[in-house]
């Protein structure tokens, strides 16, 4: 038996052939004018979802070098004989505009090359979860509504929860650092998250899934820095093992680690223009990268020691009185795709450095408290799957990479 969308197909006066596609791969069937079901095969439109029972026999000419020689063809759902995109095209000149294919999404992910990275997606977060489960993790759901803003800044959107105001999550910072004053000890969470940018780049999405993780008991920064390389290891092991042909290679560790300092002076040393002084720019990420890799053979590198005007206010600073940070953000191919930090849990140092952000400590109350009664040195990451699949993919945007994207102009399908 076969079940799918029909792909192709060719009627003649006396044989029709149909090329049926499912996940699995695509089916030839052919059928013979004597056939008591050749009427409903020939009258077949494209995309149609039907199911063949019959015999399978050797076709060396055929897909796979078989084909079916059907009994029955059952017409699941007749598709409308105009597509609205194609989903078989002969070249990327005939590919639908961006735009149109995520109007019809469910139309665009029937092509082969489209499964396959949810596919990859899959067995990527796998690989993540294989490390969190053999390591002790506990797995979390935070909630999505907060009284208070995660971070400082106007990038959060407000919703009217019945007679307050309520914010969406810009991550599910608060609670993972609260699951550390449980003494939860290890977490991590999948959930999404909003970002209210008007942002139109290839990186940007106003809702996307996150994947994050926090743990106790570390001595500084670079323990999470350690711990997010077994992760990205064991994801990239599970990529490799499923799909072996797939571009990518299993990284070794350590990972490459530079300050800010560091990565500054060496793209000043590369003539790379520098827009801001305690940031890098996607150009310099991509500098930074290729860099890296001519110089270390590594596809990865961690960013670390932010200034404190780019680090929210629960990041530690390196040490007292300093203006730089215990924060790091992690590039592969030339884009960011994780940013972690160790907390602050001290309350005094925590409060003081909210206050120079310019938030309000009543606000802040709740999230504060967690700290009041105990709690452990922490810290841990937030990391974008979707810009990893995205890079290892080699795709052009990473709204490609997202089943349903979120952004400044859609809110559909």
């Amino acid at each position: 038996m076969i079940q799918g969308f029909v792909q192709a197909l060719r009627v003649q006066s006396k044989i029709v052939f149909i090329v049926v596609r499912n996940l699995k791969g695509i089916t030839q069937v052919v059928v013979t004018a004597d056939n008591p079901v050749f009427e409903i095969a020939k009258n077949l439109t494209l995309e149609s979802v039907i199911r063949a029972t019959g015999e399978m026999k050797d076709a060396p000419q055929a897909p796979g070098g078989l084909e079916m020689h059907p009994d029955e063809i059952e017409v699941l759902s007749a598709a409308a004989p105009e597509l609205p995109i194609p989903v078989v095209t002969k070249g990327s000149d005939e590919e639908t505009e961006a735009p149109t294919r995520f109007d019809y999404r469910w139309i665009d992910l029937r092509k082969p090359e489209k499964a396959k990275i949810f596919q990859v997606w899959t067995e990527f977060e796998k690989g993540w979860r294989e490390y969190w489960d053999e390591n002790n993790y506990i797995q979390l759901y935070p909630p999505n509504f907060l009284q208070t803003q995660s971070e400082s800044g106007a990038e959060v959107f407000t919703v009217d929860y019945f007679d307050r105001k309520a914010y969406l999550p810009q991550s599910p910072q608060f609670y993972k650092q609260m699951a550390q004053a449980a003494g939860l000890e290890k977490v991590f969470m999948v959930a999404p998250v909003f970002r209210a940018e008007p942002s139109f780049t290839t990186r940007h999405l106003t809702e996307f899934t996150g994947w994050d993780f926090e743990l106790s008991y570390i001595n500084d920064h670079e323990d999470v820095m350690d711990e997010e390389e077994g992760m990205v290891v064991a994801g990239f092991k599970r990529l490799k093992e499923k799909f072996p042909d797939l571009n990518i290679t299993v990284p070794t560790r350590p990972f490459p680690r530079m300050t800010m300092l560091e990565v500054k002076k060496i793209l000043a040393g590369l003539e790379i223009a520098s827009p801001e002084e305690h940031d890098i720019s996607p150009e310099e990420e991509r500098a930074i990268s290729e860099y890296v890799l001519k110089e270390h053979n590594h596809e990865f590198i961690f960013i670390t020691e932010y200034h404190k005007s780019k680090s929210a206010f629960y990041h530690m600073r390196t040490e007292e009185g300093s203006d730089r940070s215990r924060r790091a953000d992690l590039l592969y191919r030339g884009l960011e795709v994780t940013t972690l930090a160790q907390r602050e849990h001290r309350v005094e140092v925590l409060e003081k450095q909210a206050l120079e952000k310019g938030m309000d400590l009543e606000l802040l109350k709740d999230y504060i408290n967690f700290f009041r009664y105990g709690c452990p040195p922490h810290g841990g990451a937030g990391i974008g799957p979707a810009r990893f699949i995205m890079k290892i993919l080699d795709l052009p945007n990473v709204r490609e990479a997202t089943y349903l994207p979120r952004d400044v102009k859609r809110l559909n399908p």
